[in-house]
């Protein structure tokens, strides 16, 4: 192991092993490494949906009242490192080589015992775990990777809990109901660690309410403890008011455009609103305006060119695409857009093409370089679209959109987080 690309290939190599429930392998390890988890502040995120964004909100209000800000958020959508990061900053790669070399002489111990070997993301963890010990920085924000109770970011015990939204997604692994899928989200809440959620079915507040009582944690939610309500959506982004226990018509922008992306700004608020309230931090409203007009998070409805707009959206389950028609609806109303889509087989991706059936002026299917990814004959089988065909080079297919795109038209890409991650490289002269 001399290498950062030695480091990486092993990492990558512990994937196939996939996804594997429960906390024990990574549990061993920490063990074996000092219990680095405890070692940290933290805050601990679980949703279907605006996970990431709700990071990046807090990580942009944070920094800008002065505070150094770990992340642990997951897929990369530039490079591996960004998953491990301070201040945006990613873990470097003579740094990420260290640790590995930490590890591996572990993770081989670990594989020949009854608990087998870790996977991937267990390792990243863990990793990510070490890092933040040794830099410590104020807070650290930590994204749950799939579900919540047995997702290997639970071995942590943060100051507060956050579930920004329920929607169905991984149903093979987390359950066939919404209820179902809450427990799984709701299996972040710690004991006496309060949690707040941006959650609106009624059947999923209930399993997450419940969950708060049996930990004798508080628990706030959206429309009852604190609202957003959005004035209007701008050429830059959206306005909105935002009322909660101590903050009332607290009127603030963000440059992330949706209404799904206000619900977000709304919960990091109350997260932020609910920590300067006992004292952990100091952070008055100017500094949260400042930060969530400055937040980007790369692929959440990205513009990567202009004239005519190519817009990159991560929008991978049937929730997210009903976010990205709203948004589009929002703010491209009367123009003509065009769809590149591609997605995992295993996705619902028959119901996210129709919900776009009704805005989508062509389609275009196309694939890319994953194991899982479907194939653009299989995505055009499915087509509810009255003009659409496959194209198995996704970048043959924009070469040829971009030919027929007109300077007042609209290109969406998406589909799959993996495949935006892919296209978005194409794109030069991107921050």
């Amino acid at each position: 192991m001399n290498t950062y690309e030695d480091a990486l290939t092993w990492i990558h190599g512990l994937l196939k092993f996939g996804i594997k429930p429960g906390l024990k392998r990574v549990e061993w390890l920490l063990k074996r490494t000092g219990n680095p988890e405890s070692k940290i502040k933290c805050i601990h995120i679980a949703g279907t949906n605006g996970k990431g964004s709700t990071v990046e909100y807090l990580r942009s209000i944070f920094n800008e009242a002065g505070y150094n800000v770990g992340t642990f958020t997951s897929p990369y959508l530039i490079t591996f490192n960004e998953r491990v990061s301070i201040n945006k900053v990613p873990i470097r790669d003579q740094e990420l080589l260290e640790y590995v070399k930490v590890i591996k002489p572990l993770v081989d111990e670990l594989t020949e015992t009854s608990l087998g070997s870790p996977t991937e993301f267990e390792v990243i963890t863990v990793i990510s775990l070490l890092y933040f010990a040794d830099k410590q920085p104020d807070i650290v924000v930590y994204e749950t990777g799939l579900g919540g109770l047995y997702d290997s970011t639970n071995v942590i015990t943060p100051i507060l809990s956050l579930i920004s939204n329920i929607g169905y997604d991984h149903m093979g692994i987390l359950g066939e109901t919404i209820e179902e899928i809450a427990f799984q989200k709701a299996g972040i809440i710690k004991k006496e660690v309060p949690v707040i959620s941006a959650v609106e079915q009624t059947e999923a507040l209930q399993v997450i309410e419940k969950k708060a009582q049996t930990m004798n944690s508080e628990s706030l939610s959206l429309g009852r403890d604190f609202s957003v309500h959005h004035h209007r959506s701008t050429d830059w982004g959206e306005e909105f008011e935002y009322t909660g226990q101590e903050k009332s018509n607290f009127i603030s922008e963000i440059s992330m455009k949706g209404f799904h992306q206000v619900k977000n700004a709304g919960l990091a608020i109350a997260a932020v609103e609910y920590l300067t309230k006992k004292n952990l931090f100091t952070i008055d409203d100017e500094k949260i305006k400042i930060g969530l007009i400055r937040a980007n998070w790369a692929g959440r409805f990205e513009k990567v060119s202009s004239s005519p707009d190519i817009i990159i959206d991560g929008a991978h389950n049937l929730q997210g695409i009903k976010a990205l028609k709203q948004t589009l609806e929002h703010h491209y109303k009367d123009r003509k857009i065009y769809l590149l889509f591609a997605a995992l087989h295993d996705k619902a991706y028959q119901n996210m093409m129709k919900e776009l059936e009704n805005i989508i002026h062509e389609a275009y299917f196309t694939t890319f370089t994953f194991p899982r990814a479907a194939s653009a004959e299989q995505l055009q089988a499915e087509s509810p679209f009255v003009t659409s065909c496959a194209i198995s080079d996704w970048s043959e297919a924009l070469e040829v959109i971009r030919k027929k795109l007109r300077d007042e038209d609209v290109l969406i890409i998406t589909g799959s987080l993996y495949f935006i991650s892919e296209v978005r490289k194409s794109f030069q002269n991107m921050e």
